[in-house]
């Protein structure tokens, strides 16, 4: 079972297995590229966890933690 994006450590790195969510959520994320099989690294996170730093596809993207519980991983190496 993989194990969600908004649970990774800083430093991790990741693979997208799925992207749940409402409607107007899954399709924010689809157009941010946040998509299976893209390739994630967590660089930040502000002190409470809300938001996140993310680099995918070579940009860095900030998300909210409600995003990133949409997002399924599973670790890389």
């Amino acid at each position: 079972m993989g194990k969600l994006l908004c649970n990774f450590a800083v430093g991790e790195k990741g693979r997208i297995v799925s992207v749940s969510g409402e409607g107007r959520v899954r399709r924010r994320l689809f157009d941010m590229g946040v998509t299976p099989g893209a390739d994630v690294t967590l660089v930040k996170k502000a002190p409470l966890g809300d938001p996140l730093e993310v680099t995918i596809r070579g940009y860095q993207l900030t998300l909210r933690k409600a995003e990133a519980e949409c997002v399924e991983m599973e670790a890389v190496k």
